[in-house]
């Protein structure tokens, strides 16, 4: 028996479409129901590996853990990575399969892709009770309609009702929602079951009337109104629209333990990736992160961190052109704490041999560490577990680039030279010792009488955040009417909004 399901669309990116999925998920899941997240195609930066070393998008993990199961790759088959302006690496269940311009995937292999992706969606509909699948951009993208394989084109094909997401915080949300539907042809108009609305500042009673007229209008009702809540952007898609003098995280943390705070400065790489390996240290009491892109900013910092990149090459012509590389450099210099991940790690080493991702042969490092990276075809793919600074860690890769090291102390399969650190793993600052003893490090080194926290577990506070978006659906959502739009499908009888898209 195939089980319920669900397609979570939205009016624009951004929408709230993610975060959305995920309280339908963890609130289905504390009333007993065996749910599961999908995204059919995922463009995304920030990724995750799954224990059987799939690449799968970040959101879809967080997502899984919302439904407390373990992520796979059927619940994201098809993933793509931007290399830059009109290129992405195209990941098919779990693995990279080449490199698509826009063109050439819009073109004729995304739709290739569709049965591929019906099978996976209807693997996990035959295990679980429910499916709660999310759309990507806007499902009224009318150019894109023929080839469209994770919005109307999954929903017409698997018989899922769609419900559409709207952010009332940038305005026009009414306009917003019916004109997405009325950009749909006939066909795909009959998914559409209504709307949700999120990020409601102020008193419901004032949107109420036009909720009544947008139905009066549409023939489709609204499933529940959102409040605005800060802190609720958990593993965001694209790390491009992340603020780059902004803080990682808006919620309030408690006061730093110690008598400093520590500072911690992120180099906004073009094409970082993985960004929210710094949202464990932003959980800290105490400890500021921000993300940077000039070199004064890096002057009062106690830690620099340079993230992953899908471009390794072009970030460190991009931190050479801002002068951010010598400040680099010069703070490796003076035994001031830099952290290099993935691609930063490689960016902090001797050279480069680079025949894949930028194909510019061999390019010099910043020589800070004694390393030597060469790009291999195959991309490596592992969940690692280990011990640094007396901890256990546990972490994930996701790279092409293969480090010879050469010297320095070890840490995490990379290495340290003084105050400089490095290491593929992404993820490890997660791990709850690991992280504070390596703060007192820090801290020791940059003369802060900064003190971790002895309580903070990350893991409870994703939990927590998590409750929180289940605590939004249930508390401010029709939630009966949700689980029969799950279990039964979009309501017969919809109306025709016109002038609607050819079918």
């Amino acid at each position: 028996m195939t089980g319920g399901g669900l397609l979570v669309a939205g009016t624009t990116s951004d929408a709230g479409k993610s975060v959305v999925t995920a309280g339908i998920c963890r609130w289905l899941v504390r009333q007993g129901v065996k749910v599961a997240p999908f995204k059919a195609q995922n463009m995304s930066l920030n990724s995750f590996v799954t224990k059987e070393g799939a690449e799968i998008g970040r959101a879809q993990a967080m997502q899984a853990q919302a439904c407390r199961v373990e992520p796979t790759a059927l619940m994201n088959p098809v993933l793509l990575k931007p290399g830059g302006e009109s290129s992405s690496q195209v990941v098919l269940l779990g693995k990279p399969v080449g490199e698509l311009s826009a063109r050439g995937y819009h073109g004729g292999r995304q739709q290739q892709l569709l049965g591929t992706v019906l099978d996976c969606l209807e693997q996990l509909r035959g295990t679980y009770d429910a499916v709660i699948c999310e759309g990507a951009g806007s499902p009224a993208e009318i150019n894109l309609r023929r080839t469209d394989i994770v919005n109307m084109g999954i929903a017409r094909n698997a018989g899922l009702p769609v419900l559409v997401v709207g952010d009332i915080d940038r305005g026009g949300v009414f306009a917003s929602f019916f004109g997405t539907v009325a950009l749909l042809s006939r066909e795909d108009q009959e998914c559409v079951a209504g709307f949700l609305v999120n990020k409601f500042r102020g008193d419901v009673s004032l949107l109420e009337p036009g909720l009544d007229m947008l139905q009066g209008l549409t023939g489709r009702r609204t499933y529940g109104v959102l409040p605005f809540r800060h802190g609720l952007g958990i593993d965001e898609e694209d790390g491009l629209r992340v603020s780059l003098r902004g803080t990682v995280r808006e919620s309030v943390v408690a006061p730093p333990v110690g008598e400093d705070v520590l500072r911690v400065a992120v180099c906004a790489v073009p094409l970082m990736s993985n960004f929210t390996d710094v949202d464990a240290l932003a959980a800290e009491p105490g400890v500021v992160v921000r993300f940077v892109d000039r070199p004064e900013e890096l002057a009062d910092a106690d830690l620099v961190i340079v993230p992953g990149t899908r471009g390794t090459v072009r970030a460190l012509e991009w931190l050479r052109e801002r002068g951010l590389a010598e400040a680099l450099v010069r703070r490796a210099a003076e035994h001031r704490p830099v952290l290099g991940i993935c691609g930063g790690f490689q960016i902090l080493g001797e050279h480069i041999e680079d025949d894949v991702e930028s194909r510019r042969g061999h390019v010099e490092g910043l020589g800070v560490l004694p390393v030597r990276v060469r790009f291999a075809r195959e991309k490596t793919l592992t969940r690692p577990e280990g011990e640094a600074l007396g901890e256990r860690v546990e972490g994930y890769e996701i790279h092409h680039g293969v480090a010879d090291v050469q010297g320095g102390s070890a840490f995490l399969d990379g290495c340290r030279v003084g105050q400089t650190w490095g290491t593929h793993w992404h993820g490890s600052l997660e791990s709850d010792g690991f992280r504070r003893a390596f703060l007192r490090e820090v801290a020791a080194a940059a003369g802060r009488r900064f003190v971790p926290a002895p309580g903070t577990s990350f893991a409870a506070l994703r939990e927590e955040q998590l409750d929180r978006l289940g605590d939004l659906i249930e508390q401010h959502a029709d939630t009966d009417a949700l689980w029969r739009l799950i279990e039964s499908g979009v309501p017969r009888g919809l109306p025709f909004i016109p002038p609607g898209a050819p079918a």
